[in-house]
Protein backbone atom coordinates (compact mmCIF):
# COMPACT_ATOMS: atom_id res chain seq x y z
CA UNK A 1 0.00 0.00 0.00
CA UNK A 2 1.52 3.35 -0.89
CA UNK A 3 2.18 6.58 1.04
CA UNK A 4 -0.75 7.99 -0.66
CA UNK A 5 -3.54 5.46 0.34
CA UNK A 6 -1.98 4.96 4.09
CA UNK A 7 -2.36 8.92 4.63
CA UNK A 8 -5.88 8.76 2.94
CA UNK A 9 -6.93 5.98 5.52
CA UNK A 10 -5.67 8.14 8.47
CA UNK A 11 -7.29 10.95 7.51
CA UNK A 12 -10.81 9.28 7.21
CA UNK A 13 -10.15 7.13 10.61
CA UNK A 14 -9.45 10.72 12.32
CA UNK A 15 -12.46 12.02 10.93
CA UNK A 16 -14.22 8.98 11.93
CA UNK A 17 -12.91 9.58 15.33
CA UNK A 18 -13.94 13.21 15.63
CA UNK A 19 -17.52 12.75 14.04
CA UNK A 20 -17.77 10.15 16.95
CA UNK A 21 -16.51 12.69 19.82
CA UNK A 22 -19.01 15.57 18.30
CA UNK A 23 -21.92 13.02 18.74
CA UNK A 24 -21.27 11.51 21.79
CA UNK A 25 -19.65 14.35 23.60
CA UNK A 26 -21.34 17.40 22.46
CA UNK A 27 -22.74 18.38 24.89
CA UNK A 28 -19.06 19.39 26.48
CA UNK A 29 -19.01 22.05 23.51
CA UNK A 30 -22.05 23.56 24.33
CA UNK A 31 -20.54 23.80 28.01
CA UNK A 32 -17.73 25.14 26.90
CA UNK A 33 -19.03 27.91 24.59
CA UNK A 34 -21.61 28.91 27.85
CA UNK A 35 -18.55 29.59 29.99
CA UNK A 36 -16.66 31.26 27.48
CA UNK A 37 -19.35 33.56 26.33
CA UNK A 38 -20.90 34.26 29.71
CA UNK A 39 -16.72 35.02 30.98
CA UNK A 40 -16.47 37.42 28.38
CA UNK A 41 -20.09 38.84 29.34
CA UNK A 42 -19.09 39.33 32.85
CA UNK A 43 -15.93 38.63 34.00
CA UNK A 44 -16.83 37.83 37.22
CA UNK A 45 -18.50 34.45 36.51
CA UNK A 46 -15.09 32.99 36.10
CA UNK A 47 -13.45 33.86 39.69
CA UNK A 48 -12.94 31.38 41.84
CA UNK A 49 -15.38 31.84 44.36
CA UNK A 50 -17.83 32.46 42.05
CA UNK A 51 -17.05 28.96 40.35
CA UNK A 52 -17.29 27.60 43.77
CA UNK A 53 -20.66 28.78 43.86
CA UNK A 54 -21.76 27.43 41.00
CA UNK A 55 -20.91 24.01 42.08
CA UNK A 56 -22.00 24.31 45.66
CA UNK A 57 -25.68 25.42 44.52
CA UNK A 58 -25.91 22.35 41.69
CA UNK A 59 -24.46 19.92 44.11
CA UNK A 60 -27.54 18.67 45.82
CA UNK A 61 -29.85 18.96 42.54
CA UNK A 62 -27.02 17.15 40.47
CA UNK A 63 -27.18 13.58 43.36
CA UNK A 64 -30.82 13.91 42.44
CA UNK A 65 -30.17 14.22 38.71
CA UNK A 66 -28.37 11.12 38.93
CA UNK A 67 -30.34 9.05 40.61
CA UNK A 68 -33.16 9.79 38.27
CA UNK A 69 -31.24 9.08 35.29
CA UNK A 70 -31.97 5.68 36.45
CA UNK A 71 -35.94 5.84 36.38
CA UNK A 72 -35.59 7.91 32.81
CA UNK A 73 -32.94 5.31 31.81
CA UNK A 74 -35.52 2.47 32.11
CA UNK A 75 -38.66 4.67 30.74
CA UNK A 76 -39.80 5.78 34.26
CA UNK A 77 -39.69 8.58 35.95
CA UNK A 78 -39.91 9.64 39.66
CA UNK A 79 -41.47 12.81 40.99
CA UNK A 80 -41.44 12.05 44.56
CA UNK A 81 -37.70 13.39 45.19
CA UNK A 82 -38.56 16.95 46.05
CA UNK A 83 -40.48 15.89 48.59
CA UNK A 84 -37.70 12.87 49.61
CA UNK A 85 -35.39 15.49 50.20
CA UNK A 86 -37.89 17.00 52.61
CA UNK A 87 -38.42 14.46 54.38
CA UNK A 88 -35.26 13.25 55.07
CA UNK A 89 -33.88 16.28 56.01
CA UNK A 90 -36.15 17.09 59.00
CA UNK A 91 -35.87 13.16 60.23
CA UNK A 92 -32.14 13.54 59.96
CA UNK A 93 -32.16 17.11 61.71
CA UNK A 94 -34.39 15.31 64.23
CA UNK A 95 -31.65 12.95 65.18
CA UNK A 96 -28.78 15.88 65.06
CA UNK A 97 -30.28 17.89 67.28
CA UNK A 98 -28.52 19.32 70.68
CA UNK A 99 -31.67 19.07 72.35
CA UNK A 100 -32.68 15.91 70.34
CA UNK A 101 -36.28 14.49 69.86
CA UNK A 102 -35.10 11.50 71.76
CA UNK A 103 -34.11 12.76 74.55
CA UNK A 104 -36.99 14.94 74.74
CA UNK A 105 -38.82 11.45 75.02
CA UNK A 106 -36.36 9.53 77.02
CA UNK A 107 -34.12 11.66 79.29
CA UNK A 108 -31.02 10.87 80.21
CA UNK A 109 -30.61 9.31 76.74
CA UNK A 110 -27.04 10.24 75.39
CA UNK A 111 -27.50 12.59 72.15
CA UNK A 112 -27.23 10.32 68.72
CA UNK A 113 -24.17 10.16 66.91
CA UNK A 114 -23.74 11.75 63.31
CA UNK A 115 -23.98 8.68 61.61
CA UNK A 116 -27.23 7.71 63.20
CA UNK A 117 -28.74 11.05 61.86
CA UNK A 118 -27.15 10.57 58.68
CA UNK A 119 -28.31 6.93 58.29
CA UNK A 120 -31.97 8.15 59.72
CA UNK A 121 -32.30 10.45 56.95
CA UNK A 122 -31.31 7.28 53.82
CA UNK A 123 -33.99 5.61 55.95
CA UNK A 124 -36.09 7.50 54.28
CA UNK A 125 -35.12 6.89 50.47
CA UNK A 126 -34.86 3.17 50.84
CA UNK A 127 -38.69 3.21 52.24
CA UNK A 128 -39.81 5.11 49.53
CA UNK A 129 -37.78 4.19 47.01
CA UNK A 130 -38.90 0.69 47.78
CA UNK A 131 -42.51 1.83 47.80
CA UNK A 132 -41.97 3.25 44.19
CA UNK A 133 -40.55 0.89 42.85
CA UNK A 134 -43.27 -2.17 43.86
CA UNK A 135 -45.81 -0.09 42.96
CA UNK A 136 -44.20 0.44 39.50
CA UNK A 137 -42.93 -2.93 38.79
CA UNK A 138 -45.24 -5.27 40.34
CA UNK A 139 -48.89 -3.10 39.96
CA UNK A 140 -47.89 -1.75 37.06
CA UNK A 141 -49.21 1.75 37.91
CA UNK A 142 -47.67 4.73 35.59
CA UNK A 143 -44.42 5.87 37.09
CA UNK A 144 -46.12 9.08 36.53
CA UNK A 145 -48.72 8.46 39.23
CA UNK A 146 -47.34 6.13 41.26
CA UNK A 147 -44.39 8.48 42.71
CA UNK A 148 -46.87 11.48 42.16
CA UNK A 149 -48.86 9.78 44.57
CA UNK A 150 -45.99 9.08 46.87
CA UNK A 151 -44.41 12.88 46.65
CA UNK A 152 -47.77 13.57 48.19
CA UNK A 153 -47.40 11.26 50.97
CA UNK A 154 -43.89 12.18 51.83
CA UNK A 155 -44.79 15.70 51.94
CA UNK A 156 -47.27 15.13 53.91
CA UNK A 157 -45.49 12.97 56.23
CA UNK A 158 -42.97 15.98 56.60
CA UNK A 159 -45.50 17.95 57.31
CA UNK A 160 -46.97 16.12 59.83
CA UNK A 161 -42.85 15.04 61.87
CA UNK A 162 -42.80 19.06 62.71
CA UNK A 163 -46.61 20.53 62.52
CA UNK A 164 -44.80 22.26 59.53
CA UNK A 165 -41.88 23.95 61.89
CA UNK A 166 -38.11 23.83 60.86
CA UNK A 167 -35.66 21.31 62.94
CA UNK A 168 -32.66 23.67 64.19
CA UNK A 169 -30.06 23.84 66.75
CA UNK A 170 -27.86 20.94 64.86
CA UNK A 171 -24.85 19.60 66.43
CA UNK A 172 -21.88 20.90 64.65
CA UNK A 173 -20.34 17.70 63.55
CA UNK A 174 -23.46 17.43 61.58
CA UNK A 175 -23.90 20.68 60.25
CA UNK A 176 -20.02 20.24 58.76
CA UNK A 177 -21.14 18.00 56.62
CA UNK A 178 -22.43 20.66 53.76
CA UNK A 179 -20.29 23.59 55.43
CA UNK A 180 -17.30 22.60 55.98
CA UNK A 181 -14.15 22.19 53.36
CA UNK A 182 -11.97 19.29 52.24
CA UNK A 183 -8.62 20.15 50.83
CA UNK A 184 -9.97 23.03 49.39
CA UNK A 185 -13.13 21.92 48.72
CA UNK A 186 -16.56 22.62 49.48
CA UNK A 187 -17.64 18.74 51.22
CA UNK A 188 -20.93 18.96 48.99
CA UNK A 189 -19.02 19.16 46.21
CA UNK A 190 -16.97 16.09 47.02
CA UNK A 191 -20.31 14.26 47.73
CA UNK A 192 -21.60 15.12 44.50
CA UNK A 193 -18.43 13.56 42.92
CA UNK A 194 -18.59 10.84 44.97
CA UNK A 195 -22.45 10.02 43.80
CA UNK A 196 -21.29 10.66 40.33
CA UNK A 197 -18.50 8.03 40.47
CA UNK A 198 -20.67 5.14 41.38
CA UNK A 199 -23.31 6.01 39.46
CA UNK A 200 -21.30 5.80 36.89
CA UNK A 201 -19.30 2.53 38.22
CA UNK A 202 -22.99 0.61 38.55
CA UNK A 203 -24.03 2.39 34.86
CA UNK A 204 -21.20 1.11 32.98
CA UNK A 205 -19.21 -1.67 34.65
CA UNK A 206 -22.04 -4.58 36.61
CA UNK A 207 -24.83 -6.54 35.37
CA UNK A 208 -27.25 -4.08 37.12
CA UNK A 209 -26.55 -1.63 34.59
CA UNK A 210 -26.07 -3.26 31.51
CA UNK A 211 -29.84 -5.02 32.76
CA UNK A 212 -31.36 -1.16 33.41
CA UNK A 213 -30.03 -0.52 29.84
CA UNK A 214 -31.58 -3.42 28.36
CA UNK A 215 -35.06 -2.45 30.31
CA UNK A 216 -35.06 0.45 29.35
CA UNK A 217 -34.53 0.04 25.39
CA UNK A 218 -37.20 -3.10 25.34
CA UNK A 219 -38.36 -4.45 28.41
CA UNK A 220 -39.81 -7.80 26.89
CA UNK A 221 -36.99 -8.77 25.07
CA UNK A 222 -34.99 -8.36 28.82
CA UNK A 223 -37.30 -11.11 29.67
CA UNK A 224 -36.89 -13.12 27.24
CA UNK A 225 -33.14 -13.04 27.75
CA UNK A 226 -33.66 -13.97 31.32
CA UNK A 227 -33.43 -10.27 33.03
CA UNK A 228 -35.64 -9.84 35.80
CA UNK A 229 -37.60 -6.71 35.18
CA UNK A 230 -39.33 -6.34 37.94
CA UNK A 231 -36.65 -6.79 40.87
CA UNK A 232 -34.03 -4.63 38.92
CA UNK A 233 -36.98 -1.74 38.79
CA UNK A 234 -37.17 -2.12 42.31
CA UNK A 235 -33.46 -1.76 42.65
CA UNK A 236 -33.67 1.21 39.91
CA UNK A 237 -35.99 3.19 42.25
CA UNK A 238 -34.24 2.58 45.30
CA UNK A 239 -30.91 3.91 44.46
CA UNK A 240 -32.83 7.20 42.76
CA UNK A 241 -34.92 7.87 46.10
CA UNK A 242 -31.61 6.93 48.25
CA UNK A 243 -29.81 9.85 46.12
CA UNK A 244 -32.83 12.28 47.36
CA UNK A 245 -32.64 10.92 50.91
CA UNK A 246 -29.28 12.20 50.75
CA UNK A 247 -29.91 15.26 49.24
CA UNK A 248 -32.33 16.10 51.82
CA UNK A 249 -29.34 15.28 54.28
CA UNK A 250 -26.95 17.55 52.99
CA UNK A 251 -29.62 20.17 53.04
CA UNK A 252 -30.32 20.21 56.16
CA UNK A 253 -26.65 20.30 56.91
CA UNK A 254 -26.19 23.09 54.57
CA UNK A 255 -28.65 25.29 56.26
CA UNK A 256 -28.30 24.17 59.71
CA UNK A 257 -31.87 22.63 60.13
CA UNK A 258 -34.49 20.51 58.60
CA UNK A 259 -36.87 22.15 56.57
CA UNK A 260 -40.84 20.58 55.06
CA UNK A 261 -40.60 22.87 52.72
CA UNK A 262 -37.13 22.13 51.32
CA UNK A 263 -36.86 20.49 47.61
CA UNK A 264 -40.13 22.09 45.81
CA UNK A 265 -39.51 21.73 42.43
CA UNK A 266 -36.00 19.81 42.94
CA UNK A 267 -37.75 16.96 40.81
CA UNK A 268 -37.97 19.24 37.92
CA UNK A 269 -34.64 20.36 37.64
CA UNK A 270 -33.37 16.95 38.48
CA UNK A 271 -34.86 15.98 35.78
CA UNK A 272 -33.92 18.48 33.39
CA UNK A 273 -30.53 17.76 33.64
CA UNK A 274 -31.06 14.68 33.04
CA UNK A 275 -32.69 14.78 29.84
CA UNK A 276 -30.58 17.62 28.85
CA UNK A 277 -27.39 15.61 29.29
CA UNK A 278 -28.79 13.07 27.23
CA UNK A 279 -30.75 10.41 29.27
CA UNK A 280 -33.56 9.94 26.70
CA UNK A 281 -36.90 9.46 27.53
CA UNK A 282 -37.30 6.55 25.07
CA UNK A 283 -35.23 4.13 27.32
CA UNK A 284 -31.90 2.60 26.99
CA UNK A 285 -29.45 5.89 26.20
CA UNK A 286 -27.62 7.77 28.94
CA UNK A 287 -24.00 8.60 29.66
CA UNK A 288 -22.82 9.90 33.07
CA UNK A 289 -20.66 11.80 31.15
CA UNK A 290 -23.43 13.60 28.73
CA UNK A 291 -25.49 13.54 32.56
CA UNK A 292 -22.55 15.72 34.58
CA UNK A 293 -22.19 18.12 31.61
CA UNK A 294 -25.98 18.39 31.91
CA UNK A 295 -25.88 19.58 35.91
CA UNK A 296 -22.95 21.90 34.80
CA UNK A 297 -24.94 23.73 31.73
CA UNK A 298 -27.84 24.29 34.40
CA UNK A 299 -25.87 25.56 37.03
CA UNK A 300 -23.87 27.72 34.27
CA UNK A 301 -27.67 29.36 33.08
CA UNK A 302 -28.91 29.77 36.45
CA UNK A 303 -25.68 31.44 37.58
CA UNK A 304 -25.53 33.86 34.34
CA UNK A 305 -28.69 35.08 33.94
CA UNK A 306 -28.40 36.15 37.57
CA UNK A 307 -25.25 37.92 37.19
CA UNK A 308 -26.10 39.24 33.42
CA UNK A 309 -29.60 40.91 35.61
CA UNK A 310 -31.67 38.89 33.02
CA UNK A 311 -35.34 39.30 34.36
CA UNK A 312 -35.90 36.74 37.01
CA UNK A 313 -39.31 36.20 35.46
CA UNK A 314 -37.83 35.10 31.99
CA UNK A 315 -35.07 32.70 33.99
CA UNK A 316 -37.97 30.06 34.32
CA UNK A 317 -39.06 30.62 30.45
CA UNK A 318 -35.23 30.33 29.37
CA UNK A 319 -34.31 27.03 31.04
CA UNK A 320 -38.08 25.60 29.79
CA UNK A 321 -36.81 26.50 26.30
CA UNK A 322 -33.33 24.50 26.41
CA UNK A 323 -35.54 21.54 28.03
CA UNK A 324 -37.67 21.57 25.79
CA UNK A 325 -35.14 21.74 22.93
CA UNK A 326 -32.94 19.01 24.42
CA UNK A 327 -36.32 16.73 23.94
CA UNK A 328 -36.82 17.82 20.03
CA UNK A 329 -33.11 16.88 19.53
CA UNK A 330 -33.49 13.77 21.48
CA UNK A 331 -36.18 12.58 19.57
CA UNK A 332 -34.75 13.57 15.76
CA UNK A 333 -31.78 11.26 17.38
CA UNK A 334 -34.13 8.56 17.93
CA UNK A 335 -35.75 8.90 14.34
CA UNK A 336 -32.38 9.09 12.61
CA UNK A 337 -31.36 5.61 14.08
CA UNK A 338 -34.78 3.90 13.49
Amino acid sequence: MDAGKQNAIGNSAAMNTIKKLLNTQSIWLVLIVMVAITGIAAPVFLSRDNIFNVLMTESIIGILTVGVMWPILSRGIDLSLGAVVALSSVVSASFAQRADYATRMFPGLPPMPIIVAVLAGISVGVIFGLINGLLVAYTRIPAFIATLGTQLIARSMAQLYTNAYPVPTLWNEFKDLGQAWTLGIPNVVWFLILFCVVSGFLLTQTRFGNNVFAIGGNDQAARVAGIHVEKNLVKVYTWCAVCAAFGGVLMAARSGAGNSSYGLNYELDAIAAATVGGTSHYGGICRISGVIAGILILGVLKNAMLILGINVYLQQAFKGLIIIGAVVFDMRKNARKA
